[in-house]
């Protein structure tokens, strides 16, 4: 009976080892597929982490290039002639506004053209409305301006505190005084207001007249 055993499990095993290696041909190429997807897809991700460091780092040698330019004009053309793409746009566009010697409606349009993009991130966009209602001043009319802030003045959107901050000055523009003090005094003690913005609230809210809350005493 042990010889009989021992032959039916050499079989069975010989049997087993036959559907393995059968299974191993006919299957065997899913494994390493995903064994190479695993490699490749690792392979791509450092790739793609270097051409990312290598767009950024270009990006930023060029824009402070660019900016270094004393003058305006050299300023603006090297800013244009810089390659971007996805958010490097956005900030291409912030910094061809933020200079203060260039041409405004060029400034202005570049600040549209990110306003309109919904492709790009919504806080460069808020930062586009604030800049775009700073630089056009008494040139855009104060109802458009109000318009445009309120559009960025609801909770949620990490710029309310200073799109709030810019209504309240819309509010003195029109000689509402007491309606500004009012909207100053209640942006000073939002949780959300930055500590050093309040500091600068504090002074607009004593050159009005009002007296500012105190700073709230740290937790010992």
């Amino acid at each position: 009976m042990s010889n009989t055993d021992s032959f039916v499990d050499e079989v069975t095993d010989e049997v087993r080892r036959d559907r393995l290696f059968a299974l191993f041909r006919k299957y065997g190429w899913i494994g390493v597929l995903v064994v190479v997807l695993i490699v490749g897809g690792a392979a791509w991700r450092e790739w793609q982490k270097s051409v990312d460091a290598t767009r950024a780092q270009s990006f930023g040698d060029a824009a402070l290039a660019a900016l270094e330019k004393t003058d305006p004009a050299e300023r603006a053309a090297a800013l244009a002639a810089i390659a971007a793409d996805k958010d490097q746009l956005a900030i291409q566009a912030l910094l061809t506004a933020g200079n203060p010697e260039g041409d405004k409606a060029a400034r202005l349009a570049a600040l549209d053209g990110l306003i309109a993009d919904a492709s790009a991130p919504q806080v460069y966009r808020d930062l586009a409305v604030l800049r775009r209602v700073s630089i056009a001043g008494t040139d855009q009319a104060l109802a458009d301006r109000r318009t445009a802030l309120q559009g960025i003045a609801v909770a949620g959107r990490s710029l309310r505190p200073l799109a709030e901050e810019q209504l309240a000055y819309l509010l003195l523009e029109e000689g509402k005084a007491d309606e500004a003090l009012a909207a100053l005094l209640t942006l000073i003690q939002d949780q959300d207001t930055p500590v050093a913005m309040r500091q600068r609230l504090a002074s607009v809210i004593t050159a009005l007249g009002g007296v500012a809350p105190e700073p709230a005493a740290s937790a010992g």
